[in-house]
């Protein structure tokens, strides 16, 4: 039987949010600006992870760029009902089961010529992607939309 470890979703101001002493991710300026551009054009659509230390005080998990990226907001956090060693397990584990995904480069071609981008950080942060060659057509990064696809 799968546990539900999450106890409640609670709007935290980030700045009262400790990081998690072992995060071992380290983020650059430009997937910093890409994720600022998701923030103030889209706003929080996913929860940042944390659990409550015995001082009351919320040891992040999962979102420390967010946090670091707009310190003066407040944003959603599923507070975990975990343990110390179970919140290390989660911090891990998160971000390297994500990465694991394929990419469906047709898919991914198609949705890219139909939303508009407005943010060049994140254009820049999908044609990068492309580049890279996580799509299996390269030229996939000339297909991000810089305005919207109208369809008649």
């Amino acid at each position: 039987m799968i546990r539900y470890r999450i106890r409640e979703l609670r709007r935290v101001p980030v700045g009262l949010l400790r990081p998690h002493p072992h995060n071992w991710r380290t983020h650059s300026q430009s997937q910093c600006a890409a994720l600022r551009s998701v923030l103030h054009e889209i706003g929080y659509a996913s929860a940042l992870l944390a659990y409550e230390l015995p001082d009351g005080t919320l040891q992040l998990i999962d979102g420390h760029l967010r946090a670091d990226a707009e310190p003066d907001s407040v944003a959603p956090v599923l507070v975990l009902d975990v343990s110390a060693d179970e919140a290390q397990k989660i911090l891990l584990t998160h971000d390297p089961l994500a990465e694991m995904a394929g990419v469906d480069a047709e898919q991914l071609a198609r949705a890219l010529c139909e939303v508009a981008l407005r943010s060049p950080a994140m254009r820049e942060m999908l044609a990068v992607k492309a580049l890279r060659g996580v799509c299996a057509d390269v030229a996939l990064a000339s297909t991000v939309a810089a305005e919207p696809v109208i369809a008649e």
